[in-house]
């Protein structure tokens, strides 16, 4: 389970739908309050902490977590608008794992709640996935098909794992803008026709596996 603490809404809800859809269980919370109650009854894998919230701020939550036995060895990563050196030091001085500063990516969010995980020997996320002769190694970000390996941009990559963590299901433009370039990017969906159509390029035959759902968005079939 990883907890998200942040009150903007619409952030809070599209990172707990990243989470979920790529397979980690994640709740959001909307303050320290809630979140500090809920401890008490389930102690998750990791926190995405915001530092501006209302009431106690981020900060502040962070040095209660590493001052309770119970909690202390939970990872933490700082998410927060502040993208100075100073509080990237107070921060990670204070007990944090990692700090992402908004505006991020989606899938650079997962890659670095995964990285975190890892590193705390928490990790359980499968790490390759294969379909229908498309195989994709997470951890040495390698492709390749039919046992042949193919060199795909970092976008592409992140697009082709989205899509096999979701086989069989529609994924919107909108959906893979806002998880793989950002909630905040300034461009418009053709940006994903553009890298679906090179991504099926790169895989040949097999890129007949990625769909497009007229009106909808796209999705990957085959067989496991």
């Amino acid at each position: 389970m990883i907890y998200c603490v942040e009150d903007d809404d619409s952030i809070r809800e599209l990172v707990v739908y990243t989470l979920e859809s790529t397979g980690l269980k994640a709740y959001g919370f909307p303050e320290g309050s809630s979140f500090m109650e809920a401890l008490a009854s389930e102690t998750p894998e990791l926190v995405l902490l915001d530092i501006m919230l209302p009431g106690e701020d981020g900060m502040e939550l962070l040095k209660k977590l590493k001052s309770s036995n119970k909690t202390k060895d939970i990872p933490v990563i700082m998410v927060t608008a502040k993208g100075t050196e100073y509080d990237k030091v107070i921060g990670l001085d204070s007990g944090a794992d990692d700090y992402v500063t908004k505006p991020f990516g989606m899938m650079e969010l997962v890659s670095r709640i995964k990285a975190v995980l890892r590193r705390s020997g928490r990790s359980s996320r499968e790490e390759e996935m294969e379909n229908g002769g498309v195989r994709l190694n997470i951890k040495r970000h390698e492709v390749t098909v039919d046992g042949k390996p193919v060199a795909l941009t970092l976008k592409e990559f992140e697009l082709l794992e989205r899509l096999m963590r979701n086989k069989n299901i529609v994924l919107t433009r909108d959906q893979l803008l806002g998880d793989i370039w950002g909630y905040d990017f300034d461009g418009e969906t053709r940006t994903v026709d553009v890298h679906i159509r090179t991504l099926r390029q790169k895989l040949g035959d097999k890129g007949d596996l990625i769909e497009t759902v007229r009106g909808v968005g796209y999705r990957i079939g085959g067989t496991a």
